[in-house]
């Protein structure tokens, strides 16, 4: 029975058969530092296979290059022997909500997430520690060898600590900022779907190094534009006061994205929800409908601009408005109402909008009022019209966003959070068409600001949007506000966040269409389940041979196990999962037969065959969970006969 490897890919040795399957001459083998023969590149033969003319030596070229980039590209492709453990109490809806909250490091994060969410994120906003001096550089150390990696795979240096410090004496160093932003770009790269979009916010100390990083890793060609993110002005500067950041967007690829971005007029959408529960309301008595939807334009305490209060009437279409037909510089010609054959005169310095074919059509389509015979007003559609293409810049003053969270928090525990309603706009611009089930990311969620971002906008359009937020729980100081509150760590605070944003945005007004998706399932990065028993032989003692007999860690749930296999096995971590006893033993049902799985001990040939019965997609055991050696043997043989379709693992 094959057994699941319960560890990351190695990103550097699919490179390596990726080379091998376009010049196999240029891969052979190599011993690494254990003593291992593996497939290693030829790296002169392979220059020369790449270059019409001999490649001798360092040539000049064009690149961003700090020293630490070589580290931080094995830290990117290097596996990790991590699991995903679920909290199911930190939770919310943890059984049916599809979004997910991942506490811990986010370059593991995202290793142990790209097998399952390769190519299917949509969007990407993250807000990354800027480099001001303060602690912020993530310490990665996957470049050892196997045994010593396995001993410190907590990635915590003696006395606990992750961070290590980059302060304004050590010349706030580029080098260190890039070591750490350079893996976890290159890995969420991979995460993303081929018409996918990266947003990252950033300031003006290192906008131009990440600019340069992203070119590398994304491709100039996919750079969209550099947002510029106003917000209130400061005077703290002895000569130029900076009131802006930026956002880099890039696209994963710009021939798979579509043509354009739209986002949705400020106000349109409680329009269009007014209108559809009037035409609930009123079915085809539109000329009521229509009063009344005056008359909530009148009330309305935040009175819509003058431009959606000239849609007050309600058809079997929608809300529209009567349109002048003519346009400045639109088209001279002679139109005739199809009905009469009368031309409709033209008034001066003006040209029609439209061509006499689509004129007849608009007619038949009732989309024109005759005043009279040469008279006439067509009719614009605001779901037609609701959409505008976005610009460059956005202003939002940061004390707004400030004030919110500190009110929805009960007080201000981060000094600049990022504004909801202004990432709001990146999620409708680029994640609005087909967007049922898209998942936005973000995995430096801080304040969990996107997620709030989400749900807002969901809210909105009707879309259920996902999301997955990771965070590492990097403790509070111990002087803060934060810290006097309660919160021990920013990832306590973050999920509190989405739980408080969710309940108050289900109390607000929310698109009929939306499956109110305010929950998500909390998992948290840890070592892996299965026992260190990756030893030398001189280094084995009787003692760790009794340990082996059991190849699980004793403070290891069937529900963890079950997490590990997903992750192992790739399959999506917000599947509804339903347990069942069968013969007397526990067993898991994801998604019902996509995947089943059973970890207790005594699993008898009788529960064998019951499960191989249901022809589950993939069934999974624990590897001495066999009531005996025979029927472990023949668990491959049952499945053959009954389900031969079924994927048989163990762990």
């Amino acid at each position: 029975m094959e057994k699941l490897k319960m560890h990351s890919p190695d990103l550097s040795q699919e490179n390596v058969a990726k080379i091998r399957a376009m010049f196999p001459d240029c891969v052979t083998e190599a011993m690494d530092e254990n003593g291992k023969v593996r497939l290693a590149i030829d790296f002169d033969q392979l220059r020369q296979e790449l270059s019409d003319y001999i490649v001798e030596g360092p040539q000049e070229r064009y690149r961003l290059d700090w020293p630490g980039k070589r580290e931080a590209l094995i830290n990117a492709n290097a596996p990790i022997a991590k699991t995903l453990r679920p909290a199911d109490q930190e939770s919310v809806e943890f059984s049916t909500t599809k979004n997910l909250f991942v506490e811990g490091d986010n370059l593991e994060a995202l290793k142990l997430l790209q097998d399952i969410y390769i190519g299917s994120v949509r969007m990407i906003y993250i807000d990354p520690p800027y480099n001001t001096g303060n602690d912020f550089v993530y310490r990665d150390r996957f470049a050892q060898g196997s045994e010593e990696y396995l001993r410190v795979s907590n990635q915590k240096d003696e006395e606990g600590n992750r961070l290590v410090a980059n302060l304004t004496a050590n010349g706030r160093f580029h080098s260190e900022w890039l070591s750490m932003m350079y893996p976890r770009l290159k890995v969420a790269k991979n995460l993303l779907r081929d018409d996918g979009a990266l947003f990252v916010s950033i300031d003006d100390t290192e906008v131009a190094g990440l600019r340069h990083m992203l070119d590398e890793i994304f491709g100039a060609e996919n750079f969209i534009t550099e947002i510029v993110w106003e917000g209130a002005n400061k005077n703290d500067a002895r000569q130029i006061g900076v009131s802006h950041e930026y956002v880099l967007c890039y696209v994963k690829n710009r021939a798979a994205t579509k043509t354009s971005w739209t986002m949705t007029k400020e106000g349109v959408e409680p329009v269009l929800r007014e209108v559809d529960r009037l035409k609930g309301v009123h079915g085809k008595d539109f000329e009521t409908a229509s009063e009344e939807l005056a008359g909530w334009f009148r009330a309305m305490k935040a009175t819509p601009s003058f431009g959606l209060r000239r849609f007050r009437y309600i058809d079997e279409r929608g809300a529209y408005k009567e349109d002048d037909p003519t346009a400045p510089g639109g088209r001279k010609f002679e139109l005739k109402n199809p009905k009469t054959g009368e031309a409709i005169p033209l008034r001066p310095n003006r040209g029609w909008a439209f061509d006499q074919e689509t004129f007849n059509r608009m007619v038949e389509e009732g989309r024109v009022s005759f005043i009279s015979p040469t008279s006439v007003m067509v009719r614009r559609y605001l779901h037609e019209t609701d959409a505008q293409t976005p610009q460059s810049v956005f202003y939002q003053p940061a004390r707004s966003a400030s004030e919110r969270l500190s009110k929805l928090l009960g007080g201000g525990y981060f000094d600049f959070p990022k504004d909801e309603t202004i990432i709001q706009k990146f999620v409708d611009m680029a994640v609005s068409d087909d967007s049922d089930g898209a998942i936005v990311m973000d995995f430096f969620a801080g304040s969990s600001t996107t997620a709030h971002s989400v749900f807002l906008q969901n809210a909105l359009d009707g879309k259920n949007r996902r999301f997955i937020m990771v965070q590492i729980p990097e403790p509070t100081n111990e002087n803060s506000v934060a810290r006097k509150a309660g919160w021990k760590n920013i990832a306590e605070i973050s999920k509190e966040r989405i739980r408080r944003a969710g309940k108050q945005v289900l109390e607000g007004d929310c698109h009929r269409g939306w499956n109110r998706d305010v929950g998500f399932r909390v998992l948290k990065v840890d070592t892996s389940n299965m026992q260190d028993v990756y030893y030398r032989p001189d280094q084995v003692d009787q003692k760790d041979l009794l340990q082996a007999v059991d190849n699980i860690k004793p403070d290891r749930t069937a529900e963890d196990l079950l997490f590990q296999v997903l992750v192992d096995w790739g399959v999506d971590l917000t599947l509804p999962i339903r347990r069942e006893t069968v013969q007397g033993k526990k067993v898991f049902f994801v998604d019902e037969n996509a995947l089943v799985a059973c970890f207790d001990a005594g699993v008898t040939e009788e529960l064998v065959k019951e499960l191989a019965g249901r022809e589950p997609l993939r069934v999974v055991f624990r590897d001495n969970g066999f009531v005996s050696d025979a029927v472990k043997i023949n668990v491959e043989q049952v499945f053959r006969q009954l389900s031969p379709a079924t994927d048989v693992r163990s762990i």
